[in-house]
């Protein structure tokens, strides 16, 4: 088992990718707190590993807010004396609204969950590693955050602040035992585009342009196969960079 006695904390763990890196991370034997909104779901999440090698424990919360990024990490420390591992993986879409039709209230809710959380989780777990003497995160990122027009100019901006925030933890903290690295899927087949409701026209039919050149679509448990690679100590060289998964889609 390549994470036993490991203590992991995964966002937006009640679906899709964070679902799968929760579930291969205790199959590993892992302790991992699962964090999402959705209480029914992450309690299906902890049934669901009651026979793995490790174990799931739920921590419900809104990544969105500093506080519960703080509590969940107490949370952790408190119940299991340490905090090994970070995925920052929840996420939302941006209704694929071009700069001219973004709203302020669709920027701030997509910064504030997909960069702002992740600063405030990261900053209160680096300050953790530091004492402990080591840790390791993962940011689950986006080729949003590689290429100029996979979402709207919420989205984007997110995604590229959070490749960069990346690589200035990486490089910051390298030589304290810390690592965080990013990984920059393609098309998932997740939960993602479920909160979309009303989304810009002009948004999508720039941004689907190039969509017939993506050669498929990834599954979560491949993202997760990548999360498990960077949060072991086969990736003990690998750090402050990002690992694109797409099926070579922007390599086209």
């Amino acid at each position: 088992m390549k994470l036993d006695g490991k203590v992991a904390l995964v966002t937006g763990a009640s679906s899709g990718m964070g679902r799968a890196i929760s579930l291969l991370f205790a199959k590993e034997g892992a302790t991992v707190v699962a964090v999402a909104r959705r209480k029914e779901k992450l309690d299906e999440l902890v049934a669901e590993a009651s026979n793995l090698s490790g174990r799931i424990v739920a921590f419900q919360g809104d990544i969105s807010e500093k506080q519960v990024n703080e509590e969940m990490i107490d949370f952790a420390v408190s119940e299991f004396g340490k905090l090994d591992i970070l995925v920052n993986n929840a996420g939302v879409m941006d209704e694929m609204m071009p700069v001219a039709e973004a709203s302020d209230e669709i920027w701030d809710k997509v910064i504030g969950v997909n960069l702002t959380g992740p600063f405030f989780s990261s900053r209160k777990a680096v300050n953790q590693m530091l004492e402990q003497g080591g840790g390791n995160i993962v940011n689950i990122a986006s080729i949003g955050g590689l290429q100029g027009s996979r979402a709207g100019v919420s989205y984007t901006a997110s995604k590229f602040g959070l490749i960069g925030m990346t690589k200035n933890i990486g490089f910051m903290y390298a030589n304290k035992g810390i690592r965080c690295n990013a990984i920059c899927p393609g098309g998932v087949e997740t939960e993602i585009g479920v909160g979309i409701k009303n989304p810009s026209q002009f948004g999508i039919e720039r941004a689907m342009s190039g969509s017939n050149s993506n050669p498929r679509s990834g599954s979560a448990e491949e993202i997760a196969a990548i999360a498990l690679f960077l949060v072991s100590d086969d990736s003990s060289f690998v750090n402050g960079t990002t690992i694109t998964a797409d099926a070579g889609w922007t390599a086209y």
